[in-house]
């Protein structure tokens, strides 16, 4: 059986019907849609163990600590790192970068240097940007090959004594191409620069183990991985996260409190000020839980195939540029392209008029679409209730719009 024939039937929005068409949902690297254990998992916390969690000897206070804590434990697992004290719960990936970029940019020195890359989505350069403005640090971006891959040699070339952070994208939300990790962690520190991953177009496609990536920190969102937004998980090397300074206050970050200081709790704590998104890190369990009974590996195999099928076929049709690595290149489950004579809204609009559901615009990353020289494109992504016949409809949509110019 195919994977995606084993989890349509998970999925109750997937049977909606779109302007009198099945729906074909093909924005999964935007947010993927949930399946019934996750949405029944975050009812349930509701309507039997909703409480704040920490610090309540109350029944349902211990039963929501307990929940929230297990998704801590389930993610540990997922990825591989080496306690629950590297995963700290965050609000995304963008609020994840957030935070490193303020705590690791604080104690830096005007002239110090923050390197980036021209793929990134907006979420991993804005948050350097600032920082870089307040601290007077040097920001640099990589770029990139005309092939989409990052441009070692330039990498190798503008990482200097003076680079302190490293941060870039596992998988370009944009062109799918997968970055070599533990080769740009190794480059990164024989500087002594510190590396942080966006992992966000990873976690849902990918098998991750923190121990051979080697990074310093890792973070992404469980939305795009079959779990619910709102929430989101920044791992960081322990001796990394031990030596940050908090950069924001607040209930349970905080051991103890006087009127001219606070003592900071234990980790991962320190870094979760406010109340918790505990039904979040209900459904995050559920998700985590769902897609390791798939397996991950035949997650990527299905995804792969999905890809290769929609990228074959888009190469073939007249007018369509594909961006991103395309033979003899593993990539993400991304295809973004272009129909020559079509904005990429009016390719979205039109496809949505059949019930295909893709994204369109720049993608949250401007500065890929000025290197590019374009001022948009439409993107598929796919996921584990994708099929085949899905990708068909796709390519067979794109082909026909080239009669209406």
């Amino acid at each position: 059986m195919r994977l995606d024939e084993q989890t349509r039937p998970d999925f109750p929005i997937l049977a909606r019907v779109i302007n009198g068409y099945p729906l074909a949902y093909l924005d999964s690297a935007a947010s993927s849609q949930k399946p019934r254990t996750v949405i029944e998992a975050m009812s349930q916390y509701y309507e039997r163990n909703h409480a704040n969690v920490h610090r309540s000897i109350h029944t349902l206070g211990e039963e929501a600590t307990e929940l929230y804590e297990a998704a801590r434990d389930r993610v540990q697992r997922f990825i591989g790192a080496a306690s629950r004290e590297e995963i700290v719960l965050t609000r995304g990936t963008t609020d994840g970068l957030n935070l490193l970029a303020d705590a690791l940019c604080l104690p830096l020195r005007a002239g110090d240097e923050v390197l980036i890359t021209e793929m990134e989505h907006h979420s991993n350069i804005v948050p350097w940007q600032m920082a870089a403005r307040r601290q007077g640090l040097t920001l640099k971006a990589v770029p990139i090959t005309g092939e989409g891959l990052l441009d070692l040699d330039a990498f190798g070339r503008l990482l200097t004594e003076r680079t302190k952070v490293v941060a870039f994208t596992h998988v370009s939300n944009v062109l799918g191409t997968i970055n070599p990790v533990p080769e740009i962690v190794r480059r990164a520190q024989r500087v002594g620069a510190i590396t942080v991953v966006d992992g966000a177009q990873a976690a849902p496609h990918l098998a991750l183990d923190m121990l051979p990536l080697n990074c310093d920190f890792y973070v992404f969102s469980p939305h795009k991985m079959l779990g619910p937004t709102g929430i989101g998980v920044l791992y960081g090397r322990r001796s990394r996260l031990a030596g940050l300074e908090p950069t924001r206050g607040g209930g349970e970050m905080i051991k103890e409190v006087w009127m001219d200081r606070a003592q900071w709790n234990d980790l991962p704590w320190r870094f979760e000020p406010g109340t918790p998104p505990t039904a979040e890190a209900v459904g995050l369990t559920a998700a985590v839980e769902y897609l390791e009974k798939l397996g991950m590996e035949r997650v990527t195999e299905h995804e792969r195939a999905l890809t290769r099928q929609a990228l074959d076929g888009l190469a073939a049709i007249p007018g369509v540029t594909i961006y991103g690595p395309r033979s003899g290149i593993e990539r993400g489950a991304v295809a973004a392209f272009s129909v020559a004579g079509l904005h990429p809204h009016d390719v979205a609009a039109l496809l949505d008029a059949e019930g295909i559901a893709v994204r369109a615009g720049h993608h949250c990353a401007m500065p890929l679409m000025r290197r590019l020289g374009v001022v948009g494109m439409s993107r598929a992504s796919f996921s584990v209730f994708n099929s085949p016949d899905e990708v068909a409809r796709l390519l067979g949509a794109v082909a026909a719009l080239r009669t209406v110019l």
